[in-house]
């Protein structure tokens, strides 16, 4: 017996749409990967290139600044004996890094891509991670040995502010080499992306315009720190994918070890 929407054995008018839609999709992301096929967003983009190939208006600075300067000051809310001596070497250091950059490019938007300003960015990214790092390696020393803080609240807190710090460090380095950094992205110079975002998959889900700032790195940073591994954003180069793994390997690490020693604590 057979109905008005086919055979015994036809797929129901909904389940076949949602296939022809799954295909669709996954046609569309495979013809955008090989820019051949039509970019979804992006003014002045032609139909032979995608969205990440347009020339796009530079990011703004403020909120990679203020979670530069969110670092600094978690730096000092560790412990001396997890921080590099003298203790504030490190953080000098950064600071320093972040006003010579403002002095050298003056702009609310970071659209300038030299080697200087590359280098000097690069340095205190890799400053941030020396002194989190340093900081990490320390504490995990001390979770194994039993030491450290001997509350349950000091070890949280201090566990609390090494995690968050990585999260930025981890941030600042994806946000630095997708595409060759945010001066580049704006260039659109990068034949493919390094982070595949949802809005780069589908249209009309964000403006023309739209370009990764450092919110969205910093959100993939934070995702993949909680959640062990990807969520809505993809890593595509082998570089994004075996940078996730080490910061999911150090944020998983890390938390059961804490959690470990916080239970031990409080019995």
């Amino acid at each position: 017996m057979t109905t008005a929407h086919g055979g015994p054995g036809d797929p129901s008018p909904s389940t076949h749409d949602l296939t022809e839609q799954l295909h669709h999709r996954l046609d569309r992301i495979e013809a955008l990967l090989s820019g051949e096929g039509t970019p979804v967003a992006g003014a002045g983009a032609s139909p032979s290139q995608p969205v990440w190939r347009t020339k796009t208006e530079g990011e703004q600075r403020w909120a990679v600044t203020a979670a530069i300067l969110c670092a600094v000051v978690l730096q000092f809310f560790l412990p001396s004996r997890l921080s590099i001596h003298p203790r504030w070497m490190l953080p000098a250091l950064e600071v320093g890094l972040l006003l010579a950059l403002a002095a050298m490019h003056p702009h609310r938007r970071l659209d300038r891509n030299t080697r200087v300003l590359r280098s000097l960015s690069l340095a205190l990214v890799a400053a941030i991670s020396l002194a989190n790092g340093w900081s990490a390696l320390k504490l995990v020393r001390e979770l194994l040995h039993g030491g450290g803080a001997a509350g349950a609240l000091s070890l949280l807190s201090t566990a609390g502010a090494v995690w968050a710090t990585n999260v930025i460090a981890f941030a600042l380095w994806y946000w630095e080499w997708d595409r060759g950094g945010p001066a580049a992205r704006a260039e659109g110079v990068a034949d493919y992306p390094d982070f595949l975002f949802p809005q780069m998959q589908q249209s009309g889900v964000a403006p023309a315009e739209w370009e990764p700032g450092f919110l969205d790195y910093l959100y993939v940073a934070f995702t993949n720190a909680t959640a062990f591994s990807p969520t809505d954003t993809m890593p595509l180069s082998r570089w994004a994918k075996l940078t996730m793994m080490l910061q999911s390997a150090i944020s998983l690490l890390t938390v059961l070890l804490v959690v470990a020693r916080a239970v031990n604590i409080l019995q």
